[in-house]
C-alpha cells in the first residue's frame, strides 16, 4: 500500500531524524566495499566515503517520500532489517544517482545490483 503526498511527507521529519545512523551505515558499506579490509586504505578512504554518504542519504529519503514508502523504511530501519520498501527505495535512489528514470531499475534483483556495484551479501 503507498502513503499519499502528505502521509509521506508527514514522515519526512522521522526519516531526517534518522539520517545520521544512515549516514554512518553507508560511510561503513563504503569503507567495506572500497578498502576490502585494508587498513591504509580504509585511512585514506574515511573521508571520501563520508562525503558520498551524505548526497546518498538525502537520495534516500526523498526518494523514500517521493515513493510514498517512508512509513515501511522507517519500520524496517527500526527493526534493523532490508524489506520490500527499503528495496524499492534504494533501487529508484541507484536509478536518480546513475541519471536515469526511477522506475529504471524496479524489475532488477536487488542480488544482481549488489553483485554489480560489489557489495557484500545480506
Amino acid at each position: 500500500m503507498l502513503a499519499t503526498p502528505a502521509q509521506a511527507s508527514l514522515l519526512g521529519p522521522v526519516l531526517q531524524l534518522l539520517r545520521p545512523q544512515l549516514e554512518q551505515r553507508l560511510t561503513r558499506l563504503c569503507l567495506t566495499v572500497a578498502a576490502g579490509g585494508q587498513g591504509a586504505l580504509e585511512r585514506s578512504l574515511q573521508e571520501p566515503c563520508r562525503q558520498l554518504a551524505g548526497p546518498a542519504s538525502r537520495c534516500l529519503i526523498q526518494e523514500a517520500e517521493t515513493s510514498g514508502r517512508s512509513f515501511g523504511v522507517i519500520t524496517e530501519l527500526v527493526a534493523g532489517r532490508f524489506g520490500d520498501d527499503s528495496e524499492v527505495v534504494v533501487k529508484r535512489c541507484a536509478a536518480r544517482l546513475l541519471g536515469l528514470p526511477p522506475e529504471t531499475l524496479k524489475e532488477v534483483p536487488i542480488r544482481e545490483l549488489k553483485q554489480r556495484f560489489g557489495l557484500p551479501a545480506g
